[in-house]
């Protein structure tokens, strides 16, 4: 019997992905520290706050999130639990409106505003085109999210971040995919004065070779990439019908499926 395991783009089992809400000033230097270390993060914003003395300018917001991913965080911030249905789906489909008019790509990430939602909203978040959304609960494990519409982190970042970052430096058990997810809030670093925790942090866990630095949207798709491969029956070779390669190992080697190809993974 021939061992299949699925893993991260290039063979890697661990991920690391960041998640920072409010789109507040102090974005530009945590910007700063993710690009120095290699990390990458997803940015949530309100778009009706964008320009405020608090917040970052509508004209900055394509450049200064770069390489990062911006996504959702509702126009104004409600906590949404206690609206009605029309005024969240007004709320995200401004939201999304006005960021992909900045940005220039489609906004499909939401983190729910106070860590607010229901079933009720998880269930027509497809519909508005939102692939995932973040909670604000943490778990402080590394298992990928069963339910995309409810992604609890591994934890903010003012609670066992390094703790939890040095036990996710030390995994090794290649038959495993670790996930660690963090979120906060920039501003927060300001406030307590405790920049060196950020910087400390990517310092421990960037420019890793076991680790897929990715922003929250990226793992979405490959985790839909991975449910699409379609196996033969033996599992002797595999069709991708998706438009990314997709990384497997097989017996303990890396075999890689470009998009739009099947491929042989053993005689």
């Amino acid at each position: 019997m021939h061992t299949i395991y699925k893993c991260f783009p290039g063979g890697r089992h661990k991920a690391l992905t960041m998640s920072y809400d409010d789109g507040k000033i102090y974005d530009r230097r945590l910007i700063s520290i993710f690009n120095q270390y290699g990390i990458k993060g997803t940015f949530h914003l309100n778009s009706a706050f964008l320009g405020d003395s608090r917040h970052v300018s509508r004209e900055e917001v394509k450049t200064l999130y770069a390489g990062h991913e911006v996504a959702c965080h509702t126009a104004t911030h409600p906590t949404i639990a206690r609206c009605p249905d029309s005024q969240v789906v007004r709320q995200v489909l401004e939201d999304r409106e006005s960021l992909e008019d900045l940005v220039g790509y489609p906004v499909r990430g939401l983190s729910y505003p106070n860590g607010s939602y229901s079933a009720s909203i998880k269930s027509f978040l497809p519909a508005l085109g939102i692939r995932y959304a973040r909670t604000t609960g943490s778990t402080h494990g590394f298992g990928l999210p069963e339910d995309l519409y409810a992604w609890d982190s591994t934890c903010h970042h003012t609670h066992g971040l390094m703790e939890d970052g040095k036990a996710f430096t030390e995994l090794y058990k290649k038959q495993y995919l670790y996930l660690m997810y963090v979120w906060g809030h920039s501003y927060e670093f300001n406030d307590s004065g405790n920049w060196d925790l950020i910087e400390g942090f990517c310092r421990l866990v960037g420019g890793r070779d076991d680790t897929w630095y990715a922003t929250n949207i990226e793992i979405a798709d490959y985790m839909d990439l991975c449910r699409a491969l379609r196996f033969s029956a033996k599992g002797d070779f595999v069709y991708n019908p998706g438009a990314a390669t997709v990384s497997l190992s097989v017996d303990g080697k890396m075999v890689e499926i470009p998009g739009g190809k099947q491929v042989k993974l053993y005689d």
